[in-house]
């Protein structure tokens, strides 16, 4: 055989064997990145928009709250907030929500204590769900409880409002925002105190009861300070006292219930939930997102310019002081 043919035939063997082992060495490799390449795609979270659900109505603290926190959170993870009011129940149609939601990371909401207790420990409500419904991620921001009237009212201080409450059992009226709610039980440990008698007028939002007591349909405004903090500095609305401790920074000068010698501090809670059985990763996910950016300078300042007070509290300490709050109100209110 001719020399030349040989050595042309040996290459195109060598050759063949050359492709062939480049075949297998490529399907071996594709082998070994497919599962990483699986595994890094399924741990992409969040790939698409947040839904927030909120279980009060448009223009009320939590509203407000919710709003500042999707503007903030959206630029963090690069996806739309999107922020749906599911109103009315006490708050229990929103907070239903997010607890049937699927436990995959795009809906959570805002969940509001002591607002969400009377739900579930009151057996006259009997609500299914209770915070193991939920997956508690942090709380965002406390807010305590104030009232106010318009400034033509001819209520100077708490003690005026109790000693009409008393003299006229069942007429002053004042608001509240869901049966349970802080607002409204501050109003029933203040007629407990007192002996005082109101008529309490129950609305969706704080929108709509400022609008009412402006309008001289109520006498009292029961809200909360980010809700009238502006309001009473231009004017409009005259304070009549802050439940809580110590003088509140965006009331400055506002006399609290205990420096008018009543002994009431009651706030809400307004924390971050999803869904139970949320998973690991995914929680992770969200709390680090969340933690950026509620730890961003541009959402300290947004928040202080709403009159919001951030207390951000987390994880299993977030889930404790919930526990613990839970079983003060329930033997506060003997449910």
């Amino acid at each position: 055989m001719n020399k030349h043919l040989i050595i042309e035939l040996f290459n195109k063997q060598l050759n063949g064997v050359k492709m062939n082992i480049i075949r297998k060495l490529k399907l071996f490799i594709g082998i070994l990145i497919l599962p990483l390449m699986i595994s890094s795609n399924s741990y992409a979270f969040p790939d698409k928009g947040l839904t927030l659900i909120v279980a009060y109505g448009a223009g009320g603290g939590t509203d407000v709250t919710a709003r500042l926190l999707a503007k903030d959170l959206e630029n963090t993870i690069g996806h739309p907030v999107t922020v749906k009011n599911v109103t009315g129940g006490g708050g229990w149609n929103g907070w239903g929500t997010i607890a049937a939601s699927n436990p995959d990371g795009y809906t959570i909401g805002y969940i509001n204590v002591p607002n969400m207790y009377k739900g579930y420990l009151d057996k006259s409500v009997g609500r299914s769900e209770n915070l193991d419904s939920f997956t508690l991620l942090m709380n965002h921001v406390t807010d305590y409880c104030v009232w106010a009237v318009r400034k033509d009212s001819p209520y100077q201080s708490v003690k005026d409002v109790i000693d009409a409450a008393k003299k006229n059992p069942g007429t002053i009226s004042i608001t509240a925002h869901g049966n349970g709610n802080d607002d409204h039980l501050a109003i029933l440990r203040m007629q407990d105190m007192t002996g005082a008698e109101f008529k309490v007028v129950m609305n969706k939002s704080t929108a709509d009861s400022k609008t009412q007591v402006l309008g001289g349909f109520v006498d009292v405004l029961g809200a909360n300070v980010s809700e009238v903090a502006a309001q009473v500095k231009s004017g409009e609305f005259r304070l009549l006292g802050v439940m809580s401790e110590k003088e509140n920074k965006f009331l400055p000068g506002g006399k609290t219930f205990k420096q008018q010698g009543y002994d009431q501090v009651w706030a809400v809670s307004r924390g971050i939930a999803a869904p139970a059985g949320l998973p690991a990763d995914v929680q992770k996910s969200l709390l680090a997102a969340l933690e950026k950016t509620l730890n961003s300078s541009a959402h300290a300042e947004a928040l202080l310019s709403s009159s919001l007070a951030p207390e951000i509290v987390q994880g299993n300490e977030y889930k404790t002081l919930l526990k613990n709050t839970e079983q003060d109100i329930k033997k506060l209110m003997g449910w």
